[in-house]
């Protein structure tokens, strides 16, 4: 009821205002046309260079809305998908409009403009944004927004299958609620750890405004979950202040795993809250630096269960309460792909630096069991050396400094590899770490067919450290069957291991490889999954007791 009420109230506030969205000069939204690659800028409108050098302003704000299908396309012009688009409600003029970075009589400025663009394409209601100057007269320049629906309402059955377990479920979800932009959810699922009944509903612009609600529920066989979010984040590069609360409450039972089997079960109840507030002076030469500071309390109790896998001896009760203060700094340098790590849709790049990191300290005081110094940090950065090539890379650290020693602390590091051999093949390896030291006995660091080790049962090793090297040789099609999926394929080599202390399960495999071929289906008109991946997959290791082939299938966001 209080997410209906909720869902009431900011629809009846958006449609209230949708003819004064920021006070945006908008010409009328028609129905739009586009093509399968991108929207070329007129050539008659100057540079952006020139523009800048010109003390352009922004004139009128076009908005260009194009349906599920383009039925101005002979091939899309079918019975089927002109009731497609009659049953879909299209996303609102106003809840795009609420996104924009700018407003008529702006000096403009093409960085806003291609943020834009990156924030509208974020939305899962959304296949593609663009944001273009389309004229420039009189020292003003016209810009047209152009954004293309997907499919958002998800009536039906859920399939899965990885690690040899399969997972399913129902759900019936709107993604895109009135055309709003806000997400209701309800659904039952059969998971590898317990089965779910959800409810879910989140708004990312309460009340037309920047901040976000985020409320869910889950009825589980093993207990129950319940999320709390109220969230205004560092939505752009220019914002200037955030701020937020979050609540969790969740009882569960969790199980550690060896050789993909469980082996133990354990009683979790985890209750923790976070209130924030950041402040930043926005873009200045090119980078961002943002400092926010918060409290968080994280409480985590164990018990034995009475059952046959129940552990010996739970993990011990913890209770972390501590004020924190954090750092992030971001450096603007982005740019776009296509068929990188999707199929036929712009991807946006980060290849400048970006670095965040948050200190804080439990006591009693606070309300702690303990004194820790409580950390964690990322790193990330990327680089062309060449314009066929990119790489990625990205460093982690996280846990405490309790009695004098680092507990339950992980470092973490990862590089992406990505080699354009033409517009449609390309070369893609990655490689993983996590090394971990003096784990609490809740955390598993694990390597298995759920996370990466594609021919082999999930979470089959375990250890205090593991590392995972994967190889794909990738290919995009020109194959676009029923105008529904854009067609891929991959090949793939997998290598990962384990190392270290083990307190549960059997000794190491040691080095674990399989490789395997996939097809990729690229979802080009549905919000619900962007890449489904159907692989067959062969262990080059590992004890007899495995399959000697495994049978994904999955939806990923990536290919």
């Amino acid at each position: 009821m209080l997410a209906l009420g909720l869902l009431a109230l900011c629809g009846n506030a958006a449609t209230a205002d949708d003819a004064g969205a920021k006070s945006l000069e908008v010409l009328p939204s028609v129905t739009a046309r586009v093509t399968d690659t991108a929207l070329k800028r007129p050539a008659d409108v100057p540079d952006d260079a020139a523009l800048v050098a010109a003390g352009a302003r922004i004139g009128t704000i076009r908005m260009r809305r194009v349906p599920v299908f383009d039925t101005q396309r002979p091939e899309e012009d079918t019975r089927l998908f002109r009731l497609a688009n009659r049953l879909h409600i299209e996303t609102r003029e106003a809840t795009v409009a609420d996104q924009l970075l700018f407003r008529s009589g702006d000096v403009y400025d093409p960085r806003v403009l291609e943020e834009t663009a990156r924030i509208l394409r974020r939305a899962r209601y959304l296949r593609e944004a663009q944001v273009l100057p389309v004229a420039f007269k009189d020292g003003r320049v016209d810009v047209e927004v152009l954004t293309q629906d997907v499919w958002t309402l998800n009536p039906g059955v859920s399939f899965g299958r990885k690690g040899g377990t399969n997972t399913s479920g129902f759900q019936l979800e709107e993604l895109n609620l009135l055309g709003l932009g806000t997400q209701l959810s309800l659904g039952y699922n059969k998971g590898v750890d317990r089965t779910s009944s959800d409810l879910i509903y989140r708004d990312r612009h309460l009340g037309r405004s920047w901040w976000q609600l985020d409320a869910q529920y889950s009825d589980n066989s093993d207990g129950r979950r319940a999320e709390l979010a109220l969230d205004h984040p560092f939505y752009a590069l220019q914002t200037k202040a955030a701020g937020g609360v979050f609540l969790r409450d969740d009882d569960r039972i969790d199980s550690r795993y060896d050789l993909g089997e469980v082996i133990g079960k354990y009683r979790t109840r985890e209750r923790g809250a976070t209130v924030y507030y950041g402040r930043s002076p926005g873009l200045v030469d090119g980078n961002v630096h943002r400092w926010t500071v918060g409290f968080t309390r994280d409480e985590r109790h164990f018990d034995t269960l009475r059952d046959p896998l129940s552990v010996r001896i739970a993990p011990p009760d913890r209770t972390l309460a501590y004020p924190w203060i954090g750092y992030e700094w971001i450096e603007d340098q982005f740019r776009t792909a296509r068929n990188r790590d999707l199929i036929e849709r712009t991807e946006d790049i980060s290849l400048g630096w970006q670095a965040s990191a948050r200190m804080g300290v439990s006591a009693s005081a606070f309300g702690g069991d303990r004194t820790a110094v409580v950390f964690n940090g990322r790193v990330s950065r990327g680089l062309e050396p060449t314009p066929e090539q990119t790489w990625l890379f990205e460093g982690g650290l996280l846990g405490r400094h309790e009695s004098g020693k680092f507990t339950d602390t992980i470092i973490s590091g990862a590089a992406r590899y990505y080699r354009r051999q033409s517009a449609r093949r390309l070369f893609f390896a990655a490689f993983s770490f996590d090394a971990g030291r003096n784990l609490d006995l809740d955390r598993q660091l694990l390597v298995g067919g759920d996370n990466g080790l594609r021919g082999y049962p999930l979470r089959y090793q375990a250890g205090e450290g593991r590392w995972l090297f994967t190889v794909e040789q990738r290919a995009f099609t020109d194959w676009y069957p029923f105008r529904l999926f854009n067609v891929g394929g991959a090949a793939f080599l997998d290598v990962g291991r384990t190392w270290g202390d083990r307190p549960f399960g059997s000794r190491s495999q040691g080095l674990l490889k399989d490789i395997g071929v996939g097809l990729r289906l690229g979802n080009a008109r549905s919000a619900l999954g962007n890449v489904l991946h159907i692989d067959v997959a062969v262990p080059l290791d590992g004890d007899s007791s495995i399959k000697n082939v495994q049978f994904l299938v999955e939806t990923k966001r990536t290919y």
